[in-house]
């Protein structure tokens, strides 16, 4: 059975920056393509950033040129930079595959306010 852990959130003032992890156990990591998601209160979970084993990423409109997704396969783990983030960036950030998902973790709440 698959655990994702994710871990880094926090509360950040407007234009800050945070670093966001999660480490995979349990199931093989590196051929799989890896997502961030998020879901703000009263709204429906987002898939925000991914990126594939052989390093090729995409994002969301709203979050390209600000957040940076990467992975590190030797330690199953991905992980979100996040720059100057904005208010609107609030919500609980989880990680998991692009398709066919993993039980979800429990995600990292990450707040974004002055």
């Amino acid at each position: 059975q698959v655990q994702l852990v994710e871990s880094g959130g926090g509360l950040a003032q407007p234009g800050g920056s945070l670093r966001l992890s999660c480490a995979a156990s349990g199931s093989i990591f590196s051929i799989f393509v890896m997502g961030w998601y998020r879901q703000a209160p009263g709204k429906q979970r987002e898939l925000v950033a991914t990126i594939a084993n052989n390093g090729d990423t995409n994002y969301a409109d709203s979050v390209k040129g600000r957040f940076t997704i990467s992975r590190e396969n030797a330690k199953r783990t991905v992980y979100l930079q996040m720059n100057s983030l904005k208010p609107e960036d609030t919500a609980v950030y989880y990680c998991n595959r692009q398709s066919m998902l993993w039980p979800w973790g429990q995600g990292t709440q990450v707040t974004v306010s002055s």
